[in-house]
Order: C-alpha cells, then structure tokens, then sequence
C-alpha cells in the first residue's frame, strides 16, 4: 500500500535532481489539479456551472503556467518587433516536461468533468501520476483515464518485468546507436552547406529523419518499459510512421498520445467534422497551430504545424481517394517527401538557414553531390542501411514467426545483453547525445 507514496517521492528526486526549483512548480500543479478535481466531482451532478468554473480555474492556471515559463519571451521579442512596443526581454528556464505534465493533469480534470475517469480521492496517488518519472522527461503524454485503474490496483508480474526490460533496451537501442550516429551525419553534411549539391542535402535530411524518429520513438519504448517494470501499461507512441501511405495515415502513427490529446480535448469539442466543411478547416487549423506552437517557441514550428494541417485538409478534401487509386510505391513517395520536407521545416528556427537549405535541395545545375557528403554518407551507409530496416516492422516480422519459446528467450537475452554492452560502450566513447525534446 506504500508504493505508490515510494513511488511518488522516487519521482521528485529524481525531477530535482536536475531541476531542484521546479519541483515546487510540479507540486502545485498537482495541488492545484488535485483540488480542481474534487471539487468539480462534487458538484458535477448538482451544480454543473460551479463544477465547470472549477474547470475553468485547471484550464487556466495550467495554460498560464505552460504559457509563462515557454512561451514569455517569444511573445515579448514578437510585440517589440511592433513599432512602439518597447517590452523588456524576459528569459525564463524552461521545465523540464511541462509541455507534458500540463497536458496530463488537464486530461485529469476534463475526465473528471465529463465523467469519463473516477475523482482520485488520495493526492499522492494524484502526485504519482502526475510526476510518474518513466515518461515524464519526454512523453509519451498519458491521459488520467488510460490508467486510473492502474495507479490503485496494478499487479508486477515477472512476465511483464521482464517485457519492459526487452522494451527498454529496444528504446535505449533506437537512441544512442541509431539516433545519435544519424545526428552525427547530419550535423556533418548541414555544416557542409551548399558542397553538399542537392543529393547531399536530401541525403542530410533523411538523417536527421531517422535521427528525430529514432529519438523520441526511443525515449517513448524506455518510458513504457520502464512503466512496465511497474505494472503500468501505456499506450503506444510509435506505430512505424514511416511506412505510411498519406500524410493522415502518418499522424495517426506518429507521436499517437499528442494527436489523440488534441482530438480529444480540442478538435472535437470545436465541432470536429459535425458542424460542416467550413467549420472543420477552421477547426483543422486551430489543431495545427497549437501542435506545432505545442512543439517550440519559434516561428519554424507554427509553419511546421499549419504545413501538414494544409496537406491534411487538402488530403481529406480532394486527394485523397486519387492517393488510394495509386499504386503503392507512389502512395510511398509522396508521403515520405512530404515528411522529409516537413523535418526541413521543424528543424531550422532561423529562417534565412531554412531558406538556404530548402535551395540546395532544388539546386540541380551543380553537381548532384559533394565530395565531403559522399565521404560521409559512404561511412554512415551500413547504419543507413539498419536505420531504414527498424523503421519498418521487418525484424517484428521474422520475429514473430519464431515459434520456439527457447530460442526466443535466447534471442531476447542475447539482443538485451549486446544493446546495453554497446550503448554503455557508446556513451563512454563519445560526449555526443542531444536531448532532443528538451523544448518540451
């Protein structure tokens, strides 16, 4: 009956232990939450305009919170870009995780509104969910709903134990030999500029493609892993999104717990598709703004949001049913173009680089790749070549049709073993390993 309180403190250590000062930030978050919820379950039944001011005053103050501490100096820099705006520049350290923890404990208090998740009555409880360590860092964001009845009765069973350890490793493999050697090439081809010719640059890109997927695809496997370790079970993040056929079917793969909070919390309380065409893209378009406003405190994100709003609404109005007529390999293409264009967009904050870079891609009067990007694509190739194959469900696949408990038992030990011998091995050897989501 202690755990979940052992949980809970294991929780702010090791959130303080890089931030000290912002574990007063997270407890009030949870207080504040925590009170919001109890009173908007008394009064939910009997009172609906009290409950929902209860509401309101969550909403707010965790909107406030997200909005003060990432947003403050974007907003001042912007307002004194105004003729005869003269604001002070603010510059706030940004918490670890808010982006997260914010959009978890209003999940709380919209659930308990709607009647969709039980009031937690026990606030360390309520505090463990809220600071819960395996996904806290870097996502995936876990509704109250998805696991209420976990926090009080979750069972650890070996079987599940030994599933996270595998899970874990598998993350921890996707980050420090997949995602940071593909960070490498591509810093070395982008510092190259335009004597990368075309080719290299869109060699570059697909890098730091398979840098940012195998990067937070693995921080996502680590935290469910580890939530296994603890009889939690949360949803999945990642569903191979690069293997998808249109751009709406790789939303519905790609980073799955930010794209279901959004609907569930934005897109459909605006309406959704029920109040006709019209209202739909005005709602599509406020859910892209905020996804990409969610992502970073930088114009390029707002782009990068409202870009594949505009692909998805476009899909979803004409070009669509002409994609699904098309053969598969073009289904492919197009997506994987539209994506890789996409990461251009997400990855430069200063637009005079993106526009450079975005020239180099187009530039086809030169030669169609560096003498520089080919040296370093050629000693990335084999890693190239790994990367491209994890991002299917290929090795899954063959996995799967093993039928032989023993020798599954041996792959998973030896695969375990060898991950964690060359990720330590790794993080030794080099100073190397980028956090990228530490905007969030």
């Amino acid at each position: 009956k202690f755990r979940n309180l052992f949980l809970f403190f294991a929780n702010l250590v090791f959130y303080g232990w890089g931030e000290p000062v912002f574990v007063l930030l997270m407890i009030f978050s949870t207080v504040v939450d925590y009170t919001c919820g109890h009173f908007i379950d008394k009064y939910r039944t009997s009172n609906k305009k009290i409950a929902k001011t209860f509401l309101i005053t969550s909403v707010v103050i965790n909107l406030s919170l997200l909005g003060f501490f990432k947003y403050a100096g974007f907003i001042t820099d912007t307002l004194n870009a105004i003729p005869f705006f003269s604001l002070p520049k603010i510059e706030v350290p940004l918490p670890i995780g808010i982006s997260f923890y914010t959009f978890q404990t209003m999940s709380y208090s919209i659930d308990v509104y709607r009647g969709d998740a039980p009031v937690q009555k026990n606030i360390v409880t309520f505090g463990t969910y809220v600071a819960l360590f395996p996904q806290l860092i870097a996502g995936p964001i876990v509704r109250y709903k998805d696991v209420a009845y976990q926090l009080d009765h979750r069972k650890e069973t070996l079987n599940q134990f030994t599933r996270g350890v595998k899970l874990f490793c598998i993350g921890l493999g996707k980050k420090v030999l997949l995602a940071n050697q593909m960070g490498l090439m591509w810093d070395s081809i982008r510092e190259s500029g335009e004597a990368n010719g075309w080719l290299g640059s869109w060699l570059g890109i697909i890098g730091y493609s398979f840098q940012i997927y195998f990067d937070f695809s693995g921080y996502s496997d680590m935290a469910c892993g580890l939530g296994n370790m603890f009889g939690f079970e949360f949803l999945k993040n990642f569903d191979y999104p690069y293997i998808s056929k249109s751009i709406t079917e790789f939303w519905r793969r790609w980073h799955i717990s930010l794209g279901t909070w959004f609907r569930e919390y934005v897109y459909i309380p605006l309406g959704g598709n029920r109040k006709g065409p019209v209202r739909q893209i005005i709602n599509l378009l406020i859910v892209w703004f905020l996804t990409g406003f969610w992502h970073g405190a930088s114009y390029n994100f707002i782009l990068w949001g409202l870009y594949f709003g505009l692909i998805l609404i476009i899909e979803k109005l004409v070009l669509k049913k002409w994609l699904d007529k098309s053969p598969a390999f073009i289904q492919h293409i197009y997506s994987l173009i539209l994506i890789i264009f996409g990461w251009v967009i997400f990855y430069f904050t200063d637009m005079a680089q993106m526009g450079d870079f975005i020239v180099s891609m187009f530039s086809f009067s030169g030669l169609a790749i560096g003498k520089s990007a080919m040296s370093t694509i050629i000693s990335f190739l084999p890693l190239i070549a790994v990367a491209g194959i994890a991002s299917t469900p290929l090795a899954g696949f063959v996995y799967g049709k093993i039928k032989s408990k023993r020798l599954r038992i041996v792959i998973d030990t030896v695969f375990c073993v060898f991950v964690l011998f060359a990720c330590t091995a790794s993080l030794v050897n080099q100073s190397y390993n980028p956090f990228l989501y530490f905007r969030f």
